[in-house]
């Protein structure tokens, strides 16, 4: 994904925007890109917007995004309080807080919920990521769930077994308030990860898949 980036050539830190509706959906959709990403050698400036981290789900937010972002150069963690399940009825509200986190950060790549998704708050927020941020390149990642809306990507992350695994274990560690759920199973993060990995044709077997819906390759930056 991020080899497509010219920005990568630079020694400026990467800035990058992760945006989730609930607490989770950034470390189901792109924790293993995260994870590579922050052990390589290039500085990254990472802003991690959650839109819905009420009470024990905000703390299980926090601590995910803490651990992860370890190797971050430098990060921020925006949690907001938003009802989960009901973000269309919130529209309003929703937008006039992302459009004020717009007007104070600086970023260069979003990372956001694919706009096919079925789960409405993922939607709402893929539709005011492309709203917002019109002049970043941006990548929609992909949720597993019951509803079966898994798409085909376009753009793929390799990951090392290494790393694929300890996706898994930090989602089965970090919310425990989801293990109740049946679908909330290492087994199934891993599962999708060796689909995407057949894909991309993937070194270990495993990948993450992201929607990159428009990209401009300028010739003259590589």
């Amino acid at each position: 994904m991020l080899s497509l980036l010219p920005a990568l050539a630079s020694t400026q830190p990467l800035r990058l925007l992760c945006i989730g509706a609930h607490s989770d959906d950034i470390e189901i959709g792109c924790g293993g890109t995260l994870m590579s990403l922050l052990g390589s050698s290039r500085p990254v400036h990472i802003t991690w917007l959650v839109l819905s981290a009420l009470g024990e789900r905000g703390k299980e937010a926090r601590a995910s995004a803490e651990a992860i972002l370890q190797g971050a150069s430098s990060y921020e963690i925006v949690l907001s309080e938003f009802r989960d399940g009901f973000f269309p009825s919130q529209y309003e509200q929703v937008k006039g807080f992302i459009e004020k986190l717009k007007q104070r950060i600086d970023v260069d790549v979003v990372v956001t919920h694919r706009l096919e998704d079925r789960h409405q708050d993922h939607r709402v927020v893929a539709e005011l990521t492309w709203n917002t941020w019109r002049n970043q390149v941006v990548f929609e990642y992909e949720i597993l769930k019951y509803e079966g809306d898994l798409g085909q990507p376009n753009v793929f992350v390799p990951l090392t077994a290494e790393t694929a695994r300890r996706k898994a274990d930090h989602l089965t560690k970090y919310f425990g308030s989801q293990r109740s759920k049946d679908w909330f199973v290492a087994d199934n993060f891993l599962s999708l990860a060796r689909l995407r990995g057949i894909e991309c044709r993937a070194p270990d077997g495993f990948a993450e898949g992201f929607q990159g819906r428009k990209l401009v390759f300028s010739p003259r930056a590589f």
